[in-house]
């Protein structure tokens, strides 16, 4: 099948005129230490990473910093608004990141409550036009709603974002279909963001047609975090090949892999 969901190629992502050979972008929570996020990131293959400003200390002087172990020239940092529960909360919070470290490509993300954190639709809309009015290139993370997806795209989005399952769950993509809609009708990549527990549930995110896939608890809180990243890597690339090369019809009935006619 063409590679239709937005990158234009099958070699790269383009997110906002950016270009990425990874399709896999990792967060920086979580992990044991920023020494460990590092490793993970380079077994990970990743070329983007994101960043909660309110929780994890990008560059302050006195303590430690992500920027001493994930050098910001060899990633791409998206600062994120994960803690957001109104738009105005969001906006805010990005506008300070842009102050702070001149980044202008963000994610964005309003939540509805603290059990779910599942996303405030309306909210995240309102938040989406308002930032991309000041000129900020936003990637949105949302609900698996093929209808918000459009609407968010006609505001103007830089790539989709919905999720598999909720944050840090762990149970993988509950519903495919809906997902598989959403990809259908975007022309800016679609990225699941959350959810993802292991790289079963990265392959068929891929396999459905995704651009890419966002993961953070994922690899972070595996056992062995460095080597779950490099399985994550594998498993976007194995996802994306299948994908592109067209999977066969699934069948009612058995279909023999040798002929039968001639047989002896």
């Amino acid at each position: 099948m063409p590679d239709q969901a937005g990158s234009g190629s099958s070699e790269k992502l383009v997110v906002a005129g950016r270009e990425f050979t990874s399709r896999l972008i990792i967060g920086t929570g979580k992990y044991a230490s920023y020494a460990q996020n590092a490793q993970a990131a380079e077994a990970a293959g990743a070329e983007m990473v994101t960043v909660a400003l309110r929780r994890v200390n990008v560059a302050e002087a006195g303590s430690e910093r992500l920027i001493d172990h994930l050098d910001p020239k060899k990633y791409v940092y998206l600062p994120n608004t994960a803690g957001c529960f109104t738009a105005e909360d969001a906006v805010r919070t990005l506008k300070l990141a842009r102050e702070a470290g001149g980044w202008s490509l963000v994610k964005l993300e309003v939540l509805s409550d603290q059990k779910t954190l599942y996303p405030d639709m309306a909210e995240t809309l309102k938040a989406a036009k308002e930032l991309i009015s000041d000129g900020f290139e936003v990637m949105v993370y949302c609900s698996d709603d093929p209808v918000y997806a459009r609407k968010l795209e006609d505001a103007g989005c830089a790539a989709i974002m919905p999720l598999g399952s909720l944050i840090g769950s762990g149970l993988g993509i509950q519903n495919p279909v809906n997902i598989r809609l959403i990809v259908e009708q975007a022309k800016v990549p679609v990225i699941v963001d959350a959810g993802v527990g292991t790289a079963s549930d990265a392959a068929m995110a891929m396999e459905l047609g995704c651009d890419g896939v966002l993961m953070n608890t994922a690899i972070a809180e595996a056992r062995d975090p460095v080597r779950m990243a490099k399985a994550m890597k594998h498993a976007v690339i194995a996802g994306r090949e299948a994908y592109l090369s067209g999977r066969m019809p699934k069948k009612r009935y058995a279909d023999p892999s040798s002929p039968l006619a001639g047989l002896i």
